[in-house]
C-alpha cells in the first residue's frame, strides 16, 4: 500500500499574500481519498525530525535562528515567509517526513512526501521558501547509519535545486541531478553533479527526450542504492513561475519513465513534491496527483 507523509501542520495558514503556496497541499490529500486513490490508512504523520540530523547538513548558528526566531530580516526576505514557530514546527515534521519514507521506500519501493523538496535551503541559510532541506537531511541520515552507500538526486523541479548542490558538492556518495530552467530563477546558479539548463519554452518532446537519453545511463554510471525525487510541477505550461512548456501529460509521463527507472533498478525511491505555481489550483492539484496515482499504479 502506498504510504504518505501529511500531518495536518501541513495545513498552515499563513497571512493573507503568502497562503496560496501551501493550499495545495491540503487539497492534494482531498483529491486522493475524494477520487479512491487513497484511504486515511495511506496516510501517516511524521513527528518532528531530531536536530542531530539536521545538524548534519545546516550550521548551528542556522538552526540556532530558526528555533529562536533571530533570522535577520535579509534572510528574511530571501525566505520569503514570515516566520512563526508553527511554520518552524511544520518544517521539522516535513523534514522527518521524509526521512520516513527512506524507511518505507527500502521496504515496499517508494513512499512519498506531500510536501518536501526544499531544494533552495543550503547549509547556512534558506531562500526560496525553504527552510530545511529535507532531502539533504534524508540523505545524510541514511548515510550517517550505514543503511546506503550511494544516493541519486533526481531533482525534476524547474528550479535548480541550488542549495542541494552546495549541502553535497564535497560529499562523492551523493549525485546531485538538476533539471531545470536556465532563465529560471536562482538567477546564480550552483554547480550540480549534473545540470541540464532547459531554455525557455521546452515542450513534452524536448524535455522527456533529455530525460530519457540521461537517467538510465547516470543510473548505470553511477550505481546508486536509493533515489530521491523531486517531483515538482512548476514545468507545467500553465506556471506563472515556469518559463517552460510542458503538458499536464508530459509531466504525467515524466513521473512515469522516473518510477520505472526505480523499478527496472530495483532502487527503493522517496518523493517529494517540489513547487508548483500555476494561477489556477486545480492545474497545481491534478499535476501533483498525478504523481501519486502513476506511483499507485506501478508499484501496487
Amino acid at each position: 500500500m502506498l504510504q504518505i507523509a501529511f500531518s495536518p501542520v501541513y495545513r498552515l495558514r499563513l497571512p493573507e499574500g503568502h497562503r496560496f503556496p501551501m493550499l495545495k497541499y491540503e487539497l492534494i490529500q482531498e483529491q486522493l481519498l475524494y477520487e479512491g486513490t487513497c484511504t486515511e490508512a495511506n496516510f501517516f504523520d511524521p513527528d518532528p525530525v531530531d536536530d542531530r540530523w539536521v545538524a548534519g547538513v545546516h550550521t548551528a548558528n542556522y538552526i540556532r535562528a530558526l528555533k529562536t526566531g533571530t533570522v535577520d530580516a535579509k534572510m528574511m526576505r530571501r525566505i520569503g515567509f514570515p516566520l512563526t514557530p508553527e511554520l518552524i514546527d511544520r518544517e521539522w515534521i516535513i523534514t522527518q517526513g521524509t526521512i520516513d519514507c527512506t524507511q518505507i521506500a527500502r521496504r515496499d519501493g517508494v513512499a512519498m512526501n506531500i510536501a518536501g523538496g526544499t531544494h533552495h535551503a543550503f547549509p547556512d541559510r534558506g531562500e526560496g521558501f525553504c527552510l530545511l532541506n529535507d532531502v539533504g537531511v534524508a540523505a545524510h541520515y541514511l548515510l550517517e547509519t550505514g543503511q546506503m552507500k550511494k544516493i541519486l538526486v533526481v531533482d525534476l523541479d524547474v528550479h535548480q535545486g541550488n542549495g542541494t548542490a552546495v549541502m553535497f558538492q564535497h560529499e562523492p556518495r551523493v549525485f546531485t541531478f538538476s533539471m531545470h530552467g536556465a532563465d529560471n530563477y536562482p538567477l546564480k546558479k550552483e554547480q550540480s553533479d549534473l545540470d541540464i539548463n532547459l531554455p525557455t519554452g521546452t515542450t513534452d518532446e524536448v524535455y522527456l527526450n533529455i530525460l530519457y537519453d540521461i537517467l538510465p545511463g547516470l543510473i548505470q554510471r553511477e550505481q546508486p542504492d536509493f533515489l530521491f525525487y523531486i517531483s515538482g510541477v512548476d514545468i507545467l505550461d500553465s506556471d506563472r513561475l515556469g518559463k517552460l512548456s510542458i503538458s499536464r501529460d508530459g509531466c504525467r509521463q515524466r513521473d512515469v519513465f522516473v518510477f520505472e527507472q526505480a523499478i527496472k533498478n530495483s532502487l527503493p525511491i522517496s518523493v517529494s513534491m517540489g513547487g508548483g505555481y500555476s494561477p489556477r489550483l486545480t492545474d497545481i492539484v491534478e499535476a501533483h496527483c498525478n504523481t501519486f496515482r502513476v506511483a499507485a499504479d506501478l508499484f501496487f
